[in-house]
């Protein structure tokens, strides 16, 4: 809320609130200032002889102009900015919350009411609702934000959001804690009239002016709400005919378009369609499949472990609207979980650890390898996850356990809201998804990170012991020197020639020279990867296809072969490295051809390559092709034709998914199409060639 605004309320509340108070309140403000120079200074106010100042402009203006435009132009600074405030049509809305607002401060002058501001931004804020959920759900209720404001929409509210528009309002202002029944008002600004009898006058005040203002074709209730509010009709339609010039008046002074707002139409509200509830797990399973691709590849690129950790925390944050987030690591031993310090709380995280061998639910996710949602009031929290909480800020808080293959190389930890809890457990399997792809960019980043120690271990090793070799065979010519100085100089000494000597010296010292520069020519070794997981070809490629189809991401215009064999199908490796090097190939493949074609995915059998025994996997499409330049550096990062900056990374990561699969791939491509042939180790290693036992799948 304003400061301002918050300020003036207290003002108007005072019994001695005078123009000097005013006058003070509004200098603080620039733009408000601004604001009321503005319209003093408009044709309407305006004296000829002399602009008018500060002072001046509140005296033209009077005390109830500057109540109604700092009212006005505080609310509507604070709420024109809420999320998608700025791409919806807003001109009905605000014309009817401004003619509610005029009425409800004409009506509480006809009762006496001795807070008509207060009416006035009551009646202004009744709606307000409408704009939180908006700005909280624009799926859901972009469609019923311009519906007609009557029970049928509080009811598609508590049907599709579980919140009506009036609930979510009140919430709104009672954050603002005012001593006030203006919360109140807006919360039962719907109410059957008969239940208002003996309620506050500024909940009755409101409720007559928006059956007046957005029904005035219910004159029932119209008549019950006027009989409530001691008001005659006669008064009433008074107040409602002045109000269309003071609303006319307000916009423009505030500079609010309203031109056309009563053309625009106002449905009834409607229920949203339903959706099949597979078809939209099912999208929404791919959905998360894209976006963990995505997510991996951002991985992927950071360099180091704390541009990691950070790009990781703050994708969670974005992805499922976590709080704080921190990273507990593994320490070198496996015995306990340590704080990476990070972010206001470095130095707090620093000294933080979690030993694994005690109960807790943080050291419970890292041994089973599943998320774990734990609430603040929870019992069982020990007193090492009460600081971490505390820490977090949040009502419970997540526990996300960091899993690359068969290790937990940490947890991540995040603040949430209690009432989160629920949906994020209904998303556990995209957690782990996204939980997986950290973990696998980290231990990245950590088996990177000692091989370059090893490397270098490895260098420092071998320039040592060939500094000892080049010490020991540099003594030799050293000494021949050293000795030939000793004969030259008796030599210079007698005049006699020194040719032959000065040759040898120079030739030992070419020596020197050569062996001192043979350290520059040393070349670091580079040890090999390890083993794999099993994963069967055909099951998967059945598994990523059903999700294409299932979800609509494969055209029509597209036709898809399988050829798979019965035998071999298994492969050492991880199923899910393979299903995403899958999806980064077919999708290419469909992006690539726009116009509609083919696309084969084939097990071509047993490779023998290098006295290894590997399984052929081919995908393969009848597109355009690809350009030389870009297959001279198709596995590494390229610029791309496609938009965005993410893009153009896809081959290189597949290239980085086959290494890890200790496999091979290669390229070919003409005008007749597109094919990538991928060697992946046969599982075990006795394996026999299998009989070709052909069977083709069209999708």
């Amino acid at each position: 809320m304003p400061q301002i605004l918050v300020k003036l309320i207290e003002l108007l509340q005072a019994d001695d609130a005078g123009m000097p108070e005013l006058a003070a309140l509004i200098a603080k403000d620039a733009g408000m200032t601004g604001k009321i120079l503005t319209v003093a200074n408009s044709s309407a106010y305006h004296r000829p002889q002399r602009t008018a100042g500060l002072e001046q402009a509140l005296v033209a203006l009077g005390t109830d102009m500057i109540k109604t435009l700092v009212i006005s132009e505080s609310v509507f600074q604070t709420f024109n900015n809420f999320p998608h405030a700025g791409s919806t049509d807003l001109r009905a809305f605000w014309k009817q919350s401004l003619g509610t607002a005029v009425v409800a401060r004409d009506l509480a002058r006809l009762m006496d009411y001795p807070h008509v501001e207060e009416a006035y931004l009551a009646g202004l804020l009744h709606n307000v609702g409408r704009l939180a959920l908006l700005a909280t759900a624009p799926r859901d209720y972009a469609t019923n934000f311009m519906a007609r404001d009557d029970d049928d929409l509080c009811a598609v509210e508590q049907r599709t959001l579980q919140i009506t528009h009036t609930e979510a309002g009140a919430w709104l202002i009672e954050r603002w804690h005012l001593d006030s029944f203006l919360a109140d008002s807006v919360l039962y600004h719907h109410e059957p009239v008969a239940r208002l009898e003996g309620a506050h006058p500024l909940i009755r005040v409101v409720r007559l002016a928006h059956l007046l203002v957005y029904h005035p074709d219910q004159e029932e209730s119209i008549l019950a709400g006027v009989a409530l509010c001691g008001v005659t009709r006669v008064e009433a339609d008074a107040v409602l005919k002045s109000a269309a010039r003071q609303v006319q008046r307000s916009a423009e002074h505030l500079g609010i378009d309203l031109a056309g707002a009563d053309d625009i139409v106002q449905p009834p509200a409607t229920m949203p369609p339903t959706i099949d509830a597979v078809q939209a797990r099912l999208q929404e399973e791919m959905r998360n499949l894209m976006l963990v691709a995505e997510v991996g590849q951002t991985f992927a690129r950071q360099q180091d472990e704390a541009a990691l950790l950070a790009v990781v925390t703050r994708s969670a944050r974005i992805l499922f609207d976590f709080g704080t987030t921190v990273a507990l690591l593994e320490d070198p031993n496996g015995t306990a979980l340590v704080g990476v310090p990070s972010g206001a709380q470095q130095h707090r995280l620093a000294g933080f650890t979690i030993a694994l061998d005690r109960r807790g639910f943080i050291a419970d996710a890292a041994g089973s390898r599943k998320p774990a949602f734990v609430a603040r009031g929870d019992l069982a929290l020990s007193i090492a996850e009460e600081q971490l909480l505390r820490l977090l800020g949040g009502e419970a808080m997540v526990c996300l356990p960091l899993v690359a293959g068969q290790r937990c190389g940490g947890v991540l930890v995040a603040g949430v809201a209690a009432w989160q809890l629920p949906m994020l457990d209904k998303r556990e399997r995209f957690l782990q998804a996204f939980a997986g792809q950290a973990a696998t960019a980290l231990a990245t980043v950590f088996a990177e990170r000692g091989q370059a120690q090893r490397r270098i271990a490895h260098v420092t090793q071998e320039y040592r012991e060939a500094s000892r070799r080049v010490v020991h065979e540099v003594n030799n010519p050293l000494s021949i020197i050293k000795n030939y100085l000793s004969v030259l100089d008796d030599k210079l000494a007698r005049r006699e020639p020194v040719v032959s000597e000065m040759s040898i010296l120079n030739e030992e010292i070419d020596r020197v020279g050569h062996l001192i520069n043979g350290l520059a020519d040393l070349q670091p070794s580079d040890p090999g990867p390890g083993g794999a997981q099993s994963a069967n070809l055909a099951r998967v490629v059945d598994d990523v296809l059903r999700l294409f189809r299932a979800t609509g991401f494969i055209p029509a215009s597209i036709q898809v072969l399988v050829r798979m064999q019965e035998q071999p199908n298994d492969i050492d490796g991880d199923a899910d490295l393979l299903k995403q090097i899958l999806v980064n190939l077919v999708k290419n493949s469909i992006e690539a051809m726009p116009d509609g074609g083919r696309i084969e995915i084939a097990n071509r059998g047993h490779v023998n390559r290098d006295r290894k025994l590997f399984v052929e996997l081919v995908v393969s499409d009848n597109g355009p092709g690809l350009a030389p330049a870009v297959l001279a550096n198709l596995f590494a990062e390229v610029k791309s034709a496609k938009e965005g900056k993410h893009h153009g990374l896809g081959l290189s990561i597949v290239h980085g998914l086959v290494q890890q699969l200790n496999g091979l791939i290669t390229c070919r491509s003409g005008k007749d199409g597109t094919s990538f042939e991928i060697l992946l180790p046969a599982r075990g290693s006795n394996s026999q060639l299998a009989v070709p036992a052909a069977r083709v799948m069209e999708a």
